[in-house]
């Protein structure tokens, strides 16, 4: 299974993509603004998006590219998500105002867009591809998901701050891969936590509840632009603290648009 980074940033800047995971070829995980480097035959081919919440880096180009391949598509996109982040995407986006409802365009019953409900603890298999929505405590209804590959699952925590529900999941799960976010340095530790992120220290806390920490990559995502030099400082900082004290040493990485990975 292939999973490639469209967008990985916290917030946009040149160069930066915020979050989007091209998994195949027919799935996409949340529709940020990466989303825009796919050409139309790849928009096309796209046929489900499991958002993890409703803020706008992670849903900002699901209505363009609605509208870019809408033309040339037989059935409609499949939108998954939690009922809360649906609710606001018809009250905020596909409202007639902002953004045409594309779930009633060209009509109620051929719709562009078809939303479906999901929750924690669901396991879903499309396009033959299993995923499981994972939870996630942010500052609106969030989830994150696993992803099914060969030699395990690739694990995205979504947007969240410190949260022992999401460790007793994954901890039961062969993960080849975890994606986290870490959208805060240290010096904005009271921001992070306020806004249900996590910063280099917490995301060190966390890790310290991941039992498969020492056989899989830890990789990086939702940096802020302006704070990605200072959270690897950081966090090289931390790990090598454990690595000195303590017998694990994690594979920590640093997710990039544009990468490609097999699971």
């Amino acid at each position: 299974m292939k999973i490639r980074v469209l967008g990985c940033s916290g917030a946009i800047a040149q160069g930066c993509r915020t979050t989007s995971f091209l998994v195949g070829s027919r799935i996409l995980i949340d529709a940020g603004t990466g989303v825009g480097d796919l050409t139309l035959d790849e928009m096309e081919a796209i046929d489900h998006v499991f958002l993890t919440h409703s803020h706008l880096d992670h849903i900002a180009s699901l209505p363009l590219m609605i509208d870019a391949v809408a033309s040339r598509r037989s059935a409609p996109l499949q939108v998954h998500a939690l009922p809360e982040t649906i609710a606001a995407l018809r009250a905020h986006i596909f409202n007639d105002v902002i953004w045409p409802d594309f779930s009633r365009i060209p009509s109620s019953s051929t719709p562009f867009l078809v939303f479906y409900p999901l929750a924690v603890g669901d396991t879903l298999r499309p396009a033959g591809t299993s995923i499981e929505v994972l939870p996630a405590l942010h500052t609106v209804p969030a989830v994150g998901y696993a992803v099914q590959g060969a030699s395990g699952w690739w694990v995205f925590s979504g947007d969240t701050g410190r949260n022992p529900a999401f460790w007793e999941r994954v901890n039961a799960l062969p993960v080849a891969m975890l994606v986290i976010e870490t959208a805060f340095s240290n010096r904005e530790h009271a921001l992070a936590e306020r806004s249900k992120h996590l910063s280099s220290d917490t995301l060190a806390l966390e890790l310290a509840q991941f039992e498969g920490a020492e056989n899989c990559p830890i990789c990086i995502t939702h940096t802020k632009p302006s704070e990605t030099a200072l959270i690897y400082e950081e966090v090289c900082r931390f790990d090598a603290r454990a690595a000195a004290g303590a017998p694990v040493k994690h594979d920590i990485r640093w997710l990039e648009a544009g990468q490609v990975f097999e699971v």
